[in-house]
């Protein structure tokens, strides 16, 4: 029973009580809640996410990146047969006397090969970081509102992002990363991880062997 309903029954109530009536009316109960409501009370839980570990087990980002990496291996082999034809005229570069009319077309022909060369190369790779940016962002919107539904669902109030990886010993980075991480500890049973992870993969993992459950750190 949400704010409204109680003070309406308050209100019945209190008009029953000073009115004689041959028979009681029952009050009507309180409509269900509709799915997905914002609980009565306030909300007051906190929880935490592992991004990094949705990302790398999120199935259709990792599809997508999966997709993108064959891309680029492809686009690389076209531009390492451009750069072996390249080499091959500056070989055959070197058969000709300098200053001579073939000396000077060959010349221009690797000087312009050389340029289309770099300009499709830096082109290519600027085409591949801007998509590869729209997938993070597309996946982090979504993670972002599978967050809201959940927390919204679930009466929590704030949830925490943090990173589950353990830390390497070997590695300077992330030794001190570890050192100046927001949270230092937390309870497993507020890692709504797995669950956000069950929302966003969904029924892209339907009939698929069940991913293994996210590890307590």
């Amino acid at each position: 029973m949400n704010r409204h309903q109680a003070i309406f029954a308050l209100v019945v109530a209190g008009a029953l009580g000073q009115v004689t009536a041959l028979a009681q009316v029952p009050t009507p109960p309180a409509a269900a809640p509709m799915a997905g409501a914002r609980p009565a009370s306030p909300a007051s839980h906190a929880a935490v996410i592992d991004v990094g570990y949705i990302f790398k087990n999120h199935t259709r980002f990792k599809q997508a990146m999966d997709k993108m990496k064959d891309e680029v291996l492809a686009a690389e082999n076209v531009l390492k047969g451009e750069r072996d034809r390249i080499n091959g005229l500056m070989e055959q570069l070197k058969g000709f006397n300098v200053g001579t009319p073939e000396y000077k077309k060959l010349e221009a022909e690797v000087a312009k090969a050389q340029g289309d060369f770099s300009v499709n190369a830096q082109l290519q790779k600027k085409d591949f970081m801007d998509r590869e940016a729209k997938v993070y962002l597309q996946v982090y919107s979504e993670i972002e509102r599978a967050v809201n539904q959940f927390a919204r669902d679930n009466g929590i109030a704030v949830v925490h992002r943090f990173d589950g990886d353990p830390v390497d010993s070997a590695d300077r980075n992330r030794i001190l990363g570890s050192i100046t991480k927001p949270i230092v500890y937390y309870d497993p049973q507020i890692d709504i991880t797995p669950d956000v992870l069950r929302m966003l993969n969904g029924a892209a993992v339907a009939g698929a062997p069940a991913a293994q459950p996210k590890p307590i750190r």
